[in-house]
């Protein structure tokens, strides 16, 4: 069963994160064919707007366990690789081509954050919670701080990248992480709606218009790929470093950071 699939209805093309088992979890197969299938829609001029979403109950729950502990015993070298990866992901979804939806049906955690940042519309269901709870590993959101930060501004990033905690989707609309909340009945008219006021618009207009606000506010893909290879370094870093060694494996043990008072 692939971990993304693609499904195009009309001129939308839905991308569906398909690992409901683990929360639509992170690991190489999941970055890989996400990757492949935003690349796939990006060179399809039949597609009008792109809808991100996940199988199941969760959007995405950020990093894959298994995943995780092959991080934790890998090189730093072999985390880098694994880190500029997901930056790929990030950036290609963030500069692709199309207007894009985060249909938020669940969850979303971590990197699940991430891709929610990196949309341009994002409609969530009232029951969803959100977290960048890298710290509590040891950790930071590294990767995905350039999106976050760009989507709920500097002074809210610095308070849940500080204290990883977990918010309601209220929270999440009033720092600027969603556009819409919604009952899960009505998530999927809501997202039918948005995408029926992307039709409106011209493909190249808005292929433009997207490059613009991006440009305005400081993004260009350059830029972006320089700043996603320092902190894919970062993080590769932290992993391996004692106090990341040390919060992955209280994680994956189940066991307390001994920084916990």
């Amino acid at each position: 069963m692939p971990a993304v699939e693609l499904r195009r209805h009309g001129s939308t093309a839905h991308l569906v994160m398909n690992r409901p088992e683990v929360h639509n979890a992170f690991d190489d197969g999941l970055i890989a064919e996400l990757t492949a299938a935003i690349d796939e829609v990006e060179h399809d001029d039949s597609v009008r707007a792109v809808v991100l979403t996940g199988s199941g109950g969760s959007f995405s729950a950020g990093a894959d366990l298994n995943w995780m502990r092959g991080m934790a015993a890998a090189s730093e070298a072999d985390n880098l690789a694994d880190s500029l990866r997901l930056a790929a992901l990030m950036r290609r979804l963030q500069f692709l081509a199309k207007p894009t939806v985060a249909r938020v049906n669940g969850a979303a955690f971590g990197g699940g954050v991430g891709l929610v940042a990196c949309c341009d519309i994002a409609v969530t269901v009232d029951s969803a919670r959100f977290a960048l709870s890298e710290v509590k590993l040891g950790l930071v959101p590294a990767v995905i701080s350039p999106y976050v930060v760009a989507a709920i501004g500097l002074r809210q990033a610095r308070r849940l990248f500080v204290t990883g905690e977990l918010i309601d989707s209220a929270a999440a609309l009033s720092m600027g992480l969603v556009h819409e909340v919604v009952p899960p009945d009505q998530l999927d008219a809501t997202v039918e709606r948005v995408l029926g006021l992307l039709t409106r618009g011209g493909p190249v207009a808005q292929r433009e218009a997207k490059r613009l606000a991006l440009a305005m506010g400081g993004h260009t893909p350059a830029d972006a790929e320089r700043t996603d290879a320092e902190n894919a370094a970062l993080i590769a870093r932290l992993r391996v470093s004692p106090e990341g060694q040390h919060g992955l494996s209280a994680f994956l043990d189940k066991t307390t950071p001994a920084w916990v008072g």
